[in-house]
């Protein structure tokens, strides 16, 4: 297909895959404001937030619809994991971890659609950029990641109170015995767990990031070829990515119960 429109005057193959990787955008620097990657992620929180109230106002045990189905196991499943992997009880735990995998896995999904259907769409409205898949732009998992980030710090100094969470940078991961050995490990302690919680939000954001953009890339690529062989390499792309988008969901989410997890113990548990 690209080959055809550079012959004619069309865009050529960089173009085209420069075009798709292109957000519609306003700002500039650091003040861009990504304008489609906040439509969808708002839109599909929207829709998912509504699919919600809607079961919870017609909830029937004996007739469950499939919408209804569809929110039971996904709830049972990640309520499974939470037992599995998070040490004590928070109730805000396993509605975190429900929310963030059907989203994230809402979010991934649209890398599903053709990759020419929406920006076409939008073109004939005059919108010349459209990035469809929220996740593919490294602003929303930093964004998801951080905000993890912020209840790990939250639920640090909760639990352990405002002097344990300085103790663990002080004496953490290294807690030697000798009180002179403890004062000289303090610089390298601080070190190395500043470097440990920074990575955690940083290689969360990012695992998610890398999947969905080179997903996303490969979908542009094979875009390129002529349409009367899209339809195999594109359709056993798609079916391998289904896998990928639910588990890079599952792994974000499940991510954030072992995290959140360590964040509710205490220094002596930890040890």
């Amino acid at each position: 297909m690209a080959e055809h429109e550079a012959v004619t005057g069309g865009p050529t193959s960089v173009e085209y895959i420069q075009h798709h990787l292109h957000n519609l955008s306003i700002g500039e620097g650091f003040w861009t404001l990504h304008l489609d990657t906040f439509f969808f992620a708002l839109g599909l929180a929207v829709l998912l937030g509504w699919a919600a109230k809607k079961v919870g106002d017609n909830l029937d045990p004996d007739n469950p619809t499939g919408l209804q189905s569809f929110f039971e196991v996904m709830f049972e499943f990640v309520e499974q994991q939470v037992k599995d992997a998070f040490v004590g009880y928070n109730p805000l735990i396993a509605p975190l971890g429900f929310t963030l995998f059907v989203w994230i896995l809402l979010m991934n999904a649209m890398d599903l659609l053709p990759v020419d259907l929406l920006p076409y769409l939008a073109a004939l409205v005059g919108i010349h950029y459209l990035k469809v898949v929220p996740t593919a732009n490294l602003d929303t998992p930093l964004a998801l990641a951080g905000s993890i980030f912020a209840l790990i710090i939250f639920f640090n100094i909760k639990i352990k109170g405002g002097l344990g969470f300085i103790k663990m940078f002080l004496f953490h991961p290294f807690p030697a015995g000798n009180v002179i050995v403890k004062i000289l490990l303090i610089p390298v302690n601080i070190l190395m767990t500043t470097i440990e919680e920074l990575a955690k939000p940083v290689s969360m954001g990012l695992r998610l990031f890398g999947n969905m953009f080179a997903g996303e890339l490969i979908f542009v690529l094979i875009a390129l070829l002529p349409w009367w062989i899209q339809f195999v390499p594109g359709g056993l792309w798609a079916i391998f990515h289904i896998l990928i988008i639910t588990l890079q969901a599952f792994i974000f989410m499940l991510l954030t119960i072992v995290y959140l997890s360590i964040a509710h113990q205490s220094m002596d548990e930890e040890h």
